[in-house]
This record gives structure tokens, C-alpha cells and sequence, in this order.
């Protein structure tokens, strides 16, 4: 019916409402693509009307809606979060403020923890060097991450693992990364349940540093 009344109304005073209702729809049958197309469109059309508040906030949910697992690709959180940081712009004394800025919080730390998983994916697949690289990305990224204090740990074991399988003309300098990787973790987690483990790792890289000194060219 409403597909009806589009073509009908068109030009018509009633063609707005109609558009609204339209677009609306489709958020209603939980068809999240075409209802983010629709309200988007209405606001680009109607970027005065009194749904248009209503339509880009719903807008934005249709890509809060599509936003996947965190495993899976996170288009869509992308998306999601920029809609409502442009929704909030665009609309700066709407009474959904909180709402949305709870929203990007969520979306967020969808992000996070994707970007966590995948550099301890590195970790557990025994490729040292980008989990390390990876890692240190995560916490220049996230530096008040929930899994800050498990990232600065796995940081160092990927430093530590790095410099015991490296080529010997590598591993001091590498062994040294993983001295200071130590230093940060124990600096920020001082009283951490993993210090034990991670004081035998740097022990471990210290021994290696001597052995070298005495013996550079086995």
C-alpha cells in the first residue's frame, strides 16, 4: 500500500508523511539494508521535516543493527559509529544524546576487542614478530583497554619468543625489546598475578644477553 501511495502522492502535501512512513517500515520489518537506504534518503529529501530527527537516528541504528560478532567483518560497526557521531553533529540538542553516545561505547568496544583477538591471534599461531608489532598498535590505540594489562604481558612472551627463535644476529637487540617490554608491563602492573611469569621471561632474556656477550660469534 505504501508503495502505492509513493508513486501516487508524489508532489502531493501528503508525500512527506507517506516517504516517512515508508521509510520507517522497513526498520519495522527488521529489514535493516533497504530501512537504512530509505531513512537516509528521507533526511537528504526532507532535511527540514519534523521526522527528519527521528529518521537519521534510525538511520544510524540500521547500521547498529547490521553490526556483526566481533569475529566477523565490522563494516558495518564502522558505519554505525559514524552515523551517530553525524547524527549527534547534526542534531546537537537532541534529547537522544546519551543514547548514542551509549551506542558508540558498545560499537567501540566491539572494535576493541576484534583488534585485541586479532593480534593474540598472532600470539597463538607463533608468529612472534607480528604479534608484537600488532600488539603495540592495539595498546597505542586502545590505551585504556580493558585488556591492557593482558596485552602489555602477551607483548612481552611475543618479544621473549622472538628473540629465543631469532637468528643470532638478531637476538640481542631483540632480547633488549623484550628487557623494556618487561620494564612497561611491570612499571603498569606492578602487583599483577602474571609478574611471576613474566620476571622469568626477563630473566630468561638476560641470560640469553650474557651468553652473547661472552660468546658473540657461536
Amino acid at each position: 500500500l505504501l508503495e502505492e501511495l509513493i508513486s501516487l502522492t508524489r508532489g502531493d502535501t501528503t508525500f512527506e508523511r507517506v516517504s516517512y512512513l515508508y521509510a520507517k517500515s522497513y526498520y519495522g520489518i527488521k529489514d535493516y539494508v533497504l530501512g537504512g537506504y530509505y531513512l537516509e534518503n528521507f533526511v537528504r529529501t526532507f532535511p527540514t521535516s519534523r521526522y527528519a530527527e527521528e529518521c537519521a537516528f534510525l538511520s544510524a541504528m540500521c547500521q547498529y543493527r547490521e553490526s556483526a560478532e566481533y569475529e566477523l567483518d565490522q563494516e558495518s560497526t564502522t558505519n554505525a559509529i559514524d552515523q551517530f557521531q553525524l547524527f549527534l553533529a547534526r542534531y546537537p540538542a537532541t534529547g537522544l544524546q546519551d543514547s548514542c553516545n551509549a551506542l558508540i561505547d558498545q560499537l567501540r568496544a566491539k572494535l576493541e576487542k576484534k583488534e585485541h583477538a586479532n593480534a593474540m591471534l598472532y600470539l597463538k599461531t607463533r608468529n612472534y614478530e607480528a604479534a608484537g608489532l600488532a600488539l603495540r598498535e592495539f595498546l597505542k590505540h586502545w590505551p585504556n583497554s580493558a585488556y591492557r594489562e593482558e596485552a602489555m604481558f602477551s607483548q612481552l612472551e611475543a618479544d621473549h619468543d622472538l628473540a629465543k627463535n631469532s637468528v643470532e644476529s638478531k637476538r640481542s637487540v631483540r632480547a633488549q625489546a623484550g628487557i623494556r617490554s618487561f620494564d612497561t608491563f611491570a612499571d603498569a602492573f606492578p602487583q599483577s598475578e602474571r609478574m611471576k611469569e613474566a620476571q622469568q621471561m626477563r630473566q630468561e632474556l638476560i641470560e640469553l644477553q650474557e651468553r652473547l656477550t661472552k660468546n658473540p660469534n657461536p
